[in-house]
């Protein structure tokens, strides 16, 4: 059988104490070097970088690729923390990341969950990131706008929202939490001929206690079925009003992503300093950065360049 670790293209993971969790993450690059954060999305994990960290690194930054909340070796310092998944919660969780490793900038990278994490931070704590590279665009979003009723299509892309909502699909996930994993990879990219030591390697971050209850709160809160934490609600205010992004930006898509997600016109005036929009051909999906490394690394180092 694989041991995730030993495969694991990041050697000798790291462990910091940051805000609320104790954060395992991955570390590349000189330590004197620009910074970069490339956080991670839903159904993946840190080994979505594992060829964009190296190739940046040897670029001259200083790479720091965290497990989120409810991923990996991240865990919560405390038991009576509540198990919260709501975008505000996970760029809180970014910025004490870059405190606890003394960063005071960085060039902030992410795709699905980590690129509405990278939003966050751009919109909330501009001075904090020097620029962004976001697959998908603008992904910012609050409770009203996800109680509104989408035409057919759209909803039956968001199914696994709606299973997420009963406590049938919460035992489901549980249950199938790689089953459940395998299924998104294919649909959200249907093109992308994945290997099982690829999926291995992933796979074995969700066995993290506190995995399924935060996928559950991130898509029962996003529907307005689950409440957010007071500490975030002035956070969450601001992000409800679809703040503009005025660091410099570079917003990727994949010209065969299977998962919902908004058309590049539809997003563009929200990004107000330098920016620009590139569509990555081949038959990419939505696991961007392990699909096409070479394109995500390249817009890293370009918007880190504005």
């Amino acid at each position: 059988m694989m041991n995730p670790q030993a495969d694991s293209p990041f050697a000798g993971l790291k462990q910091v104490d940051a805000g609320l969790l104790s954060v395992g993450y991955a570390e590349a690059g000189p330590a004197e070097g620009p910074a970069v954060i490339l956080l991670h999305g839903w159904p993946y994990d840190i080994h979505s970088y594992a060829a964009v960290a190296p190739s940046l690194a040897a670029a001259g930054f200083r790479v720091i690729v965290p497990y989120l909340r409810g991923y990996g070796p991240t865990r919560f310092l405390s038991g009576a923390t509540v198990r919260n998944g709501q975008q505000s919660a996970l760029g809180a969780d970014a910025v004490a990341l870059m405190d606890a490793l003394g960063i005071g900038d960085a060039v902030i990278g992410g795709f699905d969950w980590g690129a509405r994490t990278a939003n966050v931070v751009a919109a909330l704590w501009p001075g904090r990131c020097r620029a962004m590279v976001s697959v998908s665009g603008y992904l910012i979003g609050n409770q009203q706008a996800g109680r509104a009723a989408l035409p057919p299509a759209a909803e039956l892309s968001w199914w696994y929202q709606f299973y997420f909502a009963t406590e049938r699909g919460r035992a489901g996930y549980d249950r199938y939490r790689r089953e459940f994993a395998r299924l998104i990879w294919h649909t959200a990219s249907p093109r992308w001929k994945f290997s099982d030591a690829d999926f291995g390697r992933t796979a074995a971050s969700f066995d993290n206690p506190d995995h399924v209850a935060i996928v559950i709160h991130n898509y029962r809160w996003r529907l307005g079925l689950a409440g957010g934490e007071e500490r975030y609600d002035e956070l969450e205010r601001r992000l409800a009003a679809s703040p503009v992004i005025t660091v410099p930006a570079i917003t990727l898509e994949g010209d065969a992503n299977g998962a919902p997600h908004p058309e590049p016109a539809a997003y563009q005036d929200k990004f107000t300093g330098p920016y620009e929009h590139r569509t990555i051909t081949g038959g990419i999906g939505h696991n961007l950065p392990h699909e096409a490394p070479q394109a995500f690394t390249q817009a890293v180092i370009d918007a880190a360049s504005y």
